[in-house]
């Protein structure tokens, strides 16, 4: 693709990252035990789901571990 037509592409994503760190928060308090700070750790980690602190705060919070 060329850089204008994958920068337009991008452009027009509309991702609502809090709801997408809630939603992976429930997923993995299905899967396993976490602590809230456990949780966030997971969400936020490199090895994990990669979300900003603040996602994953709110992400961890919305799903009921914190």
């Amino acid at each position: 693709f060329s850089v204008s037509d994958a920068t337009t592409a991008v452009d027009s994503l509309n991702v609502n990252w809090n709801a997408e760190a809630e939603q992976a928060a429930k997923q993995y308090l299905q899967e396993s035990a976490f602590s809230c700070q456990g949780l966030v750790q997971q969400l936020d980690s490199s090895a994990g789901s990669q979300f900003t602190p603040a996602q994953a705060r709110y992400g961890a919070t919305k799903a009921g571990a914190c």
